[in-house]
């Protein structure tokens, strides 16, 4: 059994630790918030222990590998005093903000290796591990383009956008992992433009509400994305791979299957899955059933911490792109 601290106690620390209690082959050693009311009841939730200080219990010999879902500004520290401790770590997006960071503690891991892997979730999604896998079968042929459309139901509060690195960073990197992921290719040049037109106050952080990016990889195949943080009808998540032989379509999840038909409507619909913890969260069982699998059989992880920072590459482009409107070659 591998035994598991999970660092933060937020929407994204509820669905790991309830995760990790139900593994069959993990245990939920404990739960951390530097909120002593959100760790405990959390962790009562579950049966485990909880803890206020994250350091205390990563030192010490009561876990063997730690969840980071707390705030981005404290990635590099846990996973830092978890690799001097040799605890495996699983750590949300992004590493840091900051790309010069990232790389001192990638190089940092190098002297004190652990298994570290990122949570980009969306590669665990059963449809688009199953649309991944066509591809490698050849059935689109060469790829040439992927389109991801990405688009949150609503903005997250003004407060949250301050410290999140703004959308690139915070939202779209996801997309770009995907778009890494699909095209098999690491994209050399990236264009982006975007605006604010869902609140005109996310301009006062410098940052943006809506972007188009394209991405082109020395071979000429394309990605194309398209981000915005609201879509009035629920959360939007599309993939599409078009290549020489074919296309494969990877649509919007749904409650049911259900149509419905009548005299006032035709062919209607339940409404899209309400946001990421519901549309994800088989994806989420699958990255941890991952995560311990690549622990305990000691399997490289299948995300790494240079996945992570190639996608943070791709932002801080997209960022520069955005603000000059010139196309950003990589290096």
């Amino acid at each position: 059994m591998l035994r598991i601290a999970v660092i933060g106690a937020g929407r994204i620390g509820k669905i790991h630790s309830g995760n990790v209690a139900r593994h069959p082959r993990a245990r939920l050693a404990a739960v951390v918030d530097p909120i002593e009311a959100a760790a405990k009841t959390l962790a009562q939730e579950h049966g485990s222990q909880w803890a206020t200080d994250a350091a205390a219990l990563i030192a010490g010999k009561e876990i063997d590998a730690i969840v980071v879902g707390s705030p981005t500004n404290t990635h590099i520290d846990l996973i830092e005093r978890a690799a001097a401790a040799g605890k495996a770590v699983l750590c949300e997006k992004p590493i840091d903000i900051d790309i010069a960071k990232v790389d001192r503690c990638l190089e940092n891991l190098r002297k004190k290796p652990v298994p570290l892997m990122l949570g980009f979730n969306r590669r665990f999604d059963p449809s688009a591990d199953a649309l991944k896998r066509a591809i490698a079968a050849g059935e689109v042929g060469t790829v040439r383009q992927v389109i991801i459309s990405s688009r949150d139901p609503g903005p997250p509060p003004l407060a949250y956008l301050a410290a999140s690195g703004g959308l690139f960073r915070d939202m779209t990197i996801h997309d770009f992992d995907m778009g890494r992921w699909l095209l098999g290719e690491e994209p050399i040049e990236v264009y982006a433009t975007a605006s604010c037109l869902v609140d005109p106050q996310v301009a006062q952080h410098n940052d943006y509400d809506t972007a188009m990016v394209i991405m082109r990889t020395a071979s000429g195949s394309q990605c194309h994305i398209n981000n915005c943080r609201q879509a009035v009808y629920g959360y939007d998540q599309r993939l599409e791979v078009f290549g020489s032989a074919g296309m494969i379509v990877n649509d919007n999840l749904r409650p049911t299957t259900l149509r419905r038909f009548d005299s006032s409507i035709t062919d209607a619909r339940e409404p899209l899955l309400n946001f990421f913890l519901e549309r994800y969260a088989e994806s989420y069982r699958r990255e941890l059933d991952a995560f311990v699998a690549a622990v305990l059989d000691q399997k490289a992880v299948p995300v790494t911490g240079e996945d992570g920072r190639r996608a943070l590459m791709l932002a801080d482009a997209a960022l520069e792109s955005a603000r000059t409107a010139k196309a950003v070659r990589l290096v």
